[in-house]
């Protein structure tokens, strides 16, 4: 049985923390800086745990020692320490960060794992499960063209000027807004603007839209650098939402108080357990001499997963999280020594992954309340430079 430590007992953090306790297969113990949420993970579901400040790299170091992995659910800016402090205490490092200057920096902390040591971040759904789906269609084609990920953690009933519930981290949501966002444009990687690039399209009948947005291409630039013309990762929405954020973070300069928009969001929208979160993958290129578009798009549904109940976003992200613990702890990755990319997972692996079956198209749960994921039965894209129309997952 091996033991993992799961950074942080929130919402997504213990979620994992239950999923992984769930299987018998792992001693799972949760660390936060707020004793209740220790306390409750103890109280609730059976999960030990302790009271620990993640930006104490001395604290992590002893707590994390004996342990085989740690997985942080905490704030992308301590996740540099925690790779430091896993390294230190001779574990493996998993995260959820989205943030693109913390990630270069667990990749040169990654450079003195030793032998069987792994550090895996950005193991959520965007980036995460997203790369692994983009990167699986790529080597079908004899030349690539464009790649194009596009995720987003919607409310199922929006009622709200904005048309948005808060789901996820606030300061990761603003994280993404606001920072610079990683592209391949004609063959060259480039810096993109948040909240640029503006398109709309119509999914079963619903209306969406999607824009750039920061982090959610992980490392596929790098990955693809050289092998293709276009790159680019933007979040769906709700059409009004992109304009309502650019007015706040760029028109009233918001961007630059975070800590004041953080406030201003927490007082005033509302969470919800009631979300969908919606995936699809773009690629085209050419086979045999002909330009082609292959596509994976799913939808999930808020529910029950594994005996689990919970989000859309907070099931997904925890499950592609663990299966990616599941696959590099268990051996099926070719080299597991240092800094692991999502995209060297396969899809045909997770899928098979007890957790990354949530994915699967064919998923079915006799739980009741259970989540549901489906394909989209067609996309219909606007304006002419947006997405091309995606053709069923199945194709």
């Amino acid at each position: 049985m091996q033991s993992v430590v799961v950074l942080g007992a929130g919402k997504v953090g213990g979620t994992i923390a239950r999923l992984l306790a769930s299987t018998g297969d792992y001693t799972v113990r949760v660390g936060d800086a707020f004793e209740p949420a220790v306390q409750r993970m103890k109280d609730e579901f059976g999960i030990d745990g302790q009271v620990v400040d993640a930006s104490d790299k001395a604290a992590l170091v002893k707590m994390l020692t004996g342990a085989d992995a740690v997985l942080s659910a905490c704030s992308f800016d301590v996740n540099p320490t925690i790779a430091e402090a896993a390294l230190d205490a001779g574990a493996s490092d998993f995260d959820l960060t989205e943030d693109v200057a913390c990630t270069k920096k667990i990749m040169a902390t990654a450079e003195h794992a030793k032998a069987d040591q792994s550090v895996v971040p950005q193991c959520g759904l965007a980036p995460g499960f997203v790369s692994i789906s983009a990167h699986d269609l790529s080597p079908r084609f004899d030349t690539l063209d464009g790649v194009h990920l596009r995720t987003g953690a919607l409310p199922m009933y929006p009622n709200n000027a904005m048309r948005y519930n808060l789901t996820w981290s606030t300061d990761g949501l603003i994280n993404e807004y606001g920072n610079p966002c990683e592209a391949i444009v004609d063959g060259k990687q480039v810096h993109t603007l948040p909240l640029e690039g503006l398109e709309h399209f119509t999914l079963d009948g619903t209306a969406f839209e999607a824009f750039n947005t920061s982090g959610g291409v992980g490392t596929l630039c790098d990955t693809l650098d050289g092998k293709v013309r276009k790159l680019d990762y933007k979040t769906i929405r709700y059409p009004g939402h992109r304009d309502l954020m650019a007015f706040l973070m760029q028109e009233l300069r918001m961007n630059d108080r975070r800590a004041m928009l953080k406030d201003i969001f927490e007082s005033a929208i509302p969470m919800t357990e009631q979300d969908e979160v919606v995936v699809f993958c773009v690629v085209t290129g050419k086979i045999n001499g002909r330009l082609t578009q292959r596509t994976d798009a799913r939808v999930v549904t808020h529910g029950t997963f594994m005996g689990v109940n919970g989000t859309a976003i907070q099931l997904t992200t925890a499950c592609s999280a663990c299966a990616v613990i599941d696959m590099t702890l268990h051996g099926t990755l070719a080299d597991r020594t240092g800094f692991v990319r999502q995209e060297q997972f396969t899809m045909d692996a997770f899928l098979e992954i007890r957790f990354g079956r949530l994915y699967r198209l064919d998923h079915l749960n006799s739980e009741p309340d259970a989540c549901r994921t489906t394909s989209p039965q067609r996309l219909e894209t606007t304006p002419a430079n947006a997405v091309p129309t995606p053709a069923p997952a199945s194709a």
